[in-house]
């Protein structure tokens, strides 16, 4: 008899795909077994900077040296490791040390990877466009199908494609 009590959670749900005749695609696999030992959540995952400043430091203490400070609020972050109250985060720039948990948001926000990226009024590039942003432009995140995103900036909200912003992952869905 197969020992289901012995295997971790995300092992089980992928041993259960693989019984029920699914092939789960790397993405999946890697969702579901990758989680934060401290929070449970999926590591890699985006957050936000809620403060105006916040320490970037060598390793998961006070006692680390202080790398550099992020000085954008609701810059958008990904975790890629925890330790304690500890978060390991990496910006869109790949550079990245360890933030305080207290200095981070769960809401989502965006920046703009293309000078003047139109927003539409729907998903679709032949719908009217709302607005248009500039490279760099930190928006906040709404609904995502698998190409498109919502996003609101500056007052306007419109749909933009996902390869034109950070801090959404390719095949993430958000209703």
């Amino acid at each position: 008899m197969f020992k289901w009590a012995k295997m971790k959670r995300g092992a089980v749900a992928l041993a259960m795909l693989w019984w029920l005749g699914i092939a789960p695609t790397a993405a999946l696999a890697q969702a579901v077994l990758q989680k934060g030992a401290v929070t449970n959540l999926p590591i890699p995952r985006y957050v936000s900077l809620k403060a105006s400043e916040g320490n970037v430091r060598r390793g998961p203490s006070l006692t680390h040296r202080i790398d550099w400070v992020f000085k954008r609020r609701d810059m958008p972050l990904q975790v890629t490791g925890e330790h304690g109250h500890w978060r390991r985060v990496m910006d869109r720039d790949g550079a990245g040390g360890w933030v305080h948990y207290a200095l981070l948001s769960g809401v989502r926000t965006v920046i703009v990877e293309k000078d003047m990226l139109t927003l539409h009024t729907r998903p679709d590039p032949q719908t009217p466009v709302v607005a248009a942003l500039e490279l760099g432009v930190v928006a906040r995140l709404g609904y995502c199908n698998i190409d498109w995103c919502s996003l609101s900036a500056g007052g306007y909200r419109g749909w933009t494609r996902k390869e034109n912003i950070w801090g959404v992952g390719a095949d993430e869905l958000r209703d």
